[in-house]
């Protein structure tokens, strides 16, 4: 009997803000990698999540949704992107029943002239009136050149082993690209500032959370606790009120909620001292981006 063959490929996810594609990441992988919040362009790296069996190993990548960049942080973003669209064996593009084709044709353009399976997933099929996804489908399908349509709910976990299964019949035979016993190819420093980010963004309004990024300076593990410094940067003296707020309260609320999912994390204690730091105009700097590793070259 001829020994079973391994297969294994790059699985990128793509689509534009808020459709959904980390929640479906975070499902497919079986773990928490990526960032879910009710707020648009919350994911800003590639982030890399691996799924592994005996027999083959799918290397997902949720990037940040794709939008027309306004500065040079959208910039670096939209990178991420391009890159995926390379690097792909299969290309799961995303979508949901509001959105449109405006301001990603471009993008569209380079998903059909490829040459890599496209799986077609429109997502939030719970919110669905009665044709709308006949009609929605109908809209996609003239887009893209996609080999099949997926329609989902992330939320309910509705279909998504669907995908799974498609993404095997297509995977190419290949030897594992990373440690099977590997969650991701992101260091633990990165996911510790990712869950910090994603408090920011849930318990700050408006622009604060987007002018927000958050670097972990010190990161100590032995077998009982974590001791970690993370310092949060802001653009503005103002925005630096408004994160720490009234007595220091608002800051120590993310710092707690932080904690608390850190822990859930990494399985032990943790000792979490954030400091807030003002980087003027962070997002418009190629240097100071470069400093956040926003360097996807």
């Amino acid at each position: 009997m001829s020994q079973k063959s391994h297969q294994a490929g790059f699985v990128n996810i793509i689509g534009k803000p808020n459709v959904g594609k980390s929640t479906l990441m975070n499902i497919l992988v079986g773990e928490r990698v990526s960032i879910i919040t009710s707020k648009a362009q919350t994911t800003r790296h590639r982030i890399v999540g691996l799924t592994n069996a005996p027999d083959y190993q799918i290397v997902f990548s949720d990037t940040p949704g794709m939008l027309k960049p306004q500065y040079e942080l959208q910039k670096n973003m939209m990178n991420f992107v391009n890159i995926s669209l390379e690097d792909a064996d299969i290309i799961l593009f995303v979508t949901d029943l509001f959105e449109t084709a405006a301001d990603i044709e471009h993008v569209i353009e380079k998903i059909n002239n490829s040459g890599v399976p496209v799986l077609l997933v429109i997502n939030k099929i719970d919110l669905a009136k009665p044709g709308q996804l006949d009609e929605v489908t109908n809209y996609w399908t003239s887009l893209i050149k996609a080999e099949l349509v997926i329609p989902i709910s992330a939320q309910e976990k509705f279909n998504t082993e669907k995908i799974m299964q498609e993404i095997l019949d297509r995977l190419p035979e290949h030897p594992a690209y990373y440690d099977k016993e590997e969650l991701s190819d992101r260091p633990e420093r990165f996911f510790a500032s990712e869950i910090i980010r994603e408090k920011i963004f849930t318990n700050y309004k408006k622009e604060v959370p987007y002018s927000t990024e958050v670097s972990i300076e010190d990161f100590k593990e032995d077998e009982t606790i974590i001791r970690m410094r993370a310092n949060i940067y802001v653009e503005r003296d103002s925005q630096k009120g408004i994160i720490i707020g009234d007595k220091g309260k608002m800051l120590k609320k993310v710092g707690i909620e932080a904690r608390q999912e850190l822990e859930a994390f990494f399985g032990k204690k943790v000792y979490l001292e954030t400091f807030v730091k003002v980087e003027q105009d962070w997002r418009k700097n190629k240097l100071k981006l470069k400093k956040f590793g926003y360097d996807p070259s």
